[in-house]
């Protein structure tokens, strides 16, 4: 594996902007961030080639475009053998209305973020779930309301990203 270059503050400062808007026009990011249009090009580009930028995307509204339910459901597989794993991954990356999978420790083994268009899309969700040979368990969320959904936070300081600086 390649050791990526240290983050400096402009780099962070750049992160910071993009995550607050991913739409941002390069000559007003290279002037938030203090330089000038090309160096500020060639500062993004090298964030997103060293995987510090995954993806830049809207984040839609669930309900406005028709999902009224949103769920979390966790999952516990009958083993945590690697081949029932993939089995489980494979099925649920074929679910569109699966947003998000992650693979957790504890009492289960994932947690999925799901949208359906009603409860009745959310029942037939979970009989798909209990369909798949390989899950023993599933315990399902409903979401009444967000609390909070707040963007990463990006310390100011370097040296809180890359210790040895």
């Amino acid at each position: 594996m390649t050791e990526r270059p240290p983050l400096d503050g402009i780099d962070l400062k750049i992160l910071s902007e993009l995550q607050r808007d991913g739409r941002i026009r390069n000559n007003e990011l290279a002037e938030r961030v203090g330089l000038s249009e090309p160096p500020c090009r060639r500062r993004v580009r090298a964030l997103r080639e060293r995987g510090h930028v995954n993806a830049i995307r809207a984040t839609l509204d669930e309900k406005l475009l028709g999902y009224e339910v949103i769920s979390f459901v966790l999952i516990q597989l009958q083993s945590q053998a690697q081949a029932t794993l993939r089995t489980f991954e494979k099925s649920i990356a074929a679910l569109p209305l699966i947003l998000q999978s992650w693979r957790i420790s504890g009492d289960a083994d994932y947690l999925l973020k799901c949208v359906a268009r009603n409860v009745e899309g959310m029942h037939q969700q979970l009989l798909q779930f209990s369909a798949m040979p390989e899950v023993r368990n599933i315990r399902t969320f409903p979401v009444l309301g967000v609390a909070k959904d707040a963007p990463l936070p990006i310390p100011a300081n370097p040296t809180a990203i890359n210790p040895s600086r």
